[in-house]
């Protein structure tokens, strides 16, 4: 907008996103009194985003190309609609510079920053040149050709990363410990990055090992103000994505705070950025910083920032746009108490953090209080598209410091129930409760190098958690819908406790016998083996049961699968119960376990597309052998032989999609 002009506020902007970021830039409008336009997918249609904005317009299909990346298909609906701004959330086409250009030709406002400082930061090596010109350190790197980069290895210390030139968000990037190793990344990471972000071109640079990750918030505005807004430190990741973020650092001194955040004013201001922009930084054991890259938008874990300086970033972007001045100034920044995110993903922790689309039969959030901020992309049950990102939704807690914001964010971990889909929910409390994290003792390896040892506590927890409460939580829900039941017949009524007094019940691999002793009903005396309890039902209202056990009030979420099976989620664990007195006794054990599978078949874990095919019918294969690779949720997923043998069969091509528990490959031992 020009600056001789007085500013006034849009009347109507466009979305250009899905999921939690479009559900918190259209509450971010409602608030600025601007109406919102939303558009979806034909997997979208009922999804939040569209619900909850003022208009909603489908992009046909299901493809990316054709719904959330169609500049032209997006372009169109804005101009249809009369939306006089759009904003891209993050991702998709945040950093689209194509995108940027549309729109200007077209009269709409791009909310964020303009084409040059896009194409500038966007492309990693270009980016690393210019922050080299103006004398912010960078680790040592190189560009070229494959051969050039293999070449030029041999004159930096191994290890090495391997990084798209217009990556970010964590895709496309490839630690190399060994000169052998280094062809096979450059070709995968150079045909992610062409698969991603349309551009193949990749580059290396000196690997720093246990480095933290502590990223700056800036914004400006078209009137030459640039202003920081400190920082976040987002050194817990796996596979390259952050999954816990924290503001403040808990690493930084206020000297080196301070010199970050002048380095980060000093990259702005030389490109004239405007709008919302983050500067990421590399912090090695003795705090000396390095230049990572600078993303060009709002990022994913911009609310920790706005708990701790009580500035509204999403808000702030919007009237930036729409030409005013940021509205408040520096000295006016400062940072109160202690927020932590943690980010719940559909995935499998002990899978390697694989993807795990599909339906979620239960959603629901910790109850409200002070300090807790919950941003989602659902309300309650729906489905978790494997074309998508796995995030499920984030949650940010607030305390005066770090340790009671830890406590509250581990205490509301725990109320979270969500059936159906495998999630990180119960790897994410394990992480919170490890002193390593507890003692800041973490660096951007953590979760890849200590996986294993945050499982093993999180089966220990799991293991020292008592049966019964679950259990009891089951059958009382079961027998509770049972009453509220018309006409229920004999068959949906068996197992009530006038009926039948003992109930057989298996939770995940334990079995136990529940003998109830008729009281006055909905206070009654239970009996498990020898030892007698005291229970009382307080309420039971759709999935959530309250419930009282020995005087120790307990609620859980139950959601029943088929007859007499279900799944429970009670103090942050999720179990499998089943009815063993019950007919139909097929189990759906979700996230909460599963059957172990042949090792000699191997399926597809979700919906997805083939993107690399190592083995012929006839290969003689080793364990640990990667055969394919399916790509889905933005991630490739390497599907590895369990088994010695020889491939007898193979069902897919590349370049195919499958369905998940799709038979892949059939191996003789």
């Amino acid at each position: 907008m020009s600056q001789d002009k007085t500013p006034a506020l849009f009347r109507k902007i466009l979305i250009a996103n899905r999921g939690e970021i479009a559900v918190r830039v259209i509450r971010a409008a409602k608030a600025l009194g601007i109406r919102s336009v939303a558009v979806f997918s034909a997997a979208d249609r009922s999804a939040l985003h569209a619900r909850l904005a003022d208009e909603c317009h489908e992009l046909p299909g299901n493809e990316l190309a054709s719904t959330y990346l169609d500049i032209e298909r997006i372009i169109r609906v804005a101009k249809a609609c009369g939306a006089e701004a759009i904003h891209p959330g993050y991702g998709f086409m945040s950093e689209n510079v194509a995108f940027v250009e549309a729109c200007q030709r077209e009269g709409i406002t791009f909310i964020g920053p303009n084409p040059k400082a896009i194409r500038l930061m966007g492309n990693k090596v270009a980016a690393r040149e210019f922050v080299r010109s103006i004398g912010v350190p960078l680790t040592q790197g190189h560009t070229g050709e494959p051969g050039q980069l293999i070449e030029a290895a041999r004159g930096i210390a191994f290890p090495i990363l391997v990084k798209a030139a217009a990556g970010g968000g964590g895709k496309g990037m490839r630690i190399v410990r060994r000169h052998e190793e280094l062809q096979d990344a450059i070709e995968t990471t150079s045909r992610e990055a062409l698969n991603y972000f349309g551009d193949g071109q990749v580059y290396i640079e000196q690997f720093i090992e246990n480095p933290r990750h502590v990223e700056l918030q800036i914004i400006g505005d078209e009137h030459g103000n640039l202003r920081h807004l400190y920082e976040r430190e987002c050194s817990i990741q796996r596979r390259y994505q952050k999954i816990i973020e924290e503001s403040p650092s808990p690493t930084l001194d206020p000297a080196t705070r301070e010199r970050m955040a002048q380095a980060a004013l000093r990259i702005g201001q030389a490109i004239g950025y405007t709008n919302a922009g983050t500067i990421e930084f590399l912090v090695d054991a003795r705090l000396n910083f390095y230049f990572l890259e600078m993303n060009t938008r709002i990022q994913v874990e911009h609310p920790v920032t706005e708990m701790v300086t009580g500035i509204d970033i999403a808000q702030e972007q919007i009237r930036v746009a729409a030409g005013f001045p940021i509205s408040f100034a520096q000295e006016q920044v400062r940072q109160h108490g202690h927020a932590i995110e943690c980010r719940v993903y559909a995935e499998d922790p002990g899978k390697g953090f694989a993807p795990s689309p599909g339906p979620m039969r239960l959603y629901a959030e910790p109850a409200p209080r002070p300090g807790l901020r919950v941003d989602s992309a659902f309300e309650a049950a729906g489905m978790v598209h494997s074309f998508y990102d796995p995030m499920i939704s984030k949650m940010i807690a607030w305390g005066p410091d770090r340790e009671q914001a830890r406590q509250l964010a581990r205490e509301s971990l725990g109320e979270f129930a969500i059936h159906g889909i495998r999630t990180n929910l119960a790897f994410l409390q394990s992480l919170l409760d490890d002193p390593r994290f507890v003692r800041n003792q973490v660096s951007t390896n953590f979760c890849d190098q200590q996986a294993e040892s945050i499982l093993a506590s999180q089966a220990r927890a799991e293991q020292q958690t008592p049966p019964l409460p679950a259990a009891l939580a089951f059958v009382l829900h079961d027998m509770a819908t049972s009453r509220q039941q018309q006409g229920a017949n004999l068959w949906q009524r068996m197992g009530h406790w006038r009926d039948i007094p003992r109930v057989p019940i298996r939770l995940d691999q334990s079995e136990l016998e529940l003998e109830f002793e008729p009281a006055a009903w909905p206070d009654f005396r239970l009996r498990v083996g020898q030892a007698r309890h005291a229970a009382s039902l307080r309420s039971c209202e759709g999935p959530l049961v309250r419930f009282v056990l020995d005087g120790v009030q307990h609620q859980a979420h139950v959601s029943p699968c088929h007859r007499g099976t279900g799944q429970v989620s009670l103090g942050g664990r999720l179990h499998a119960a089943q009815r063993l007195d019950v007919l139909c006794p097929e189990m759906d054990y979700g996230s909460a376990g599963g059957l172990s599978g042949d090792p000699s078949r191997v399926s597809s874990p979700m919906n997805g597309k083939v993107v690399k095919l190592n083995v012929a019918v006839g290969d003689a294969v080793v364990a640990g052998q990667t055969l394919l690779v399916v790509e889905a949720m933005k991630m490739e997923n390497q599907l590895k032989a369990e088994i010695a043998g020889t491939v007898a069969e193979l069902n897919v091509r590349p370049g195919q999609m499958v369905e998940g528990g799709a038979l892949l490959v059939r191996l003789e031992a």
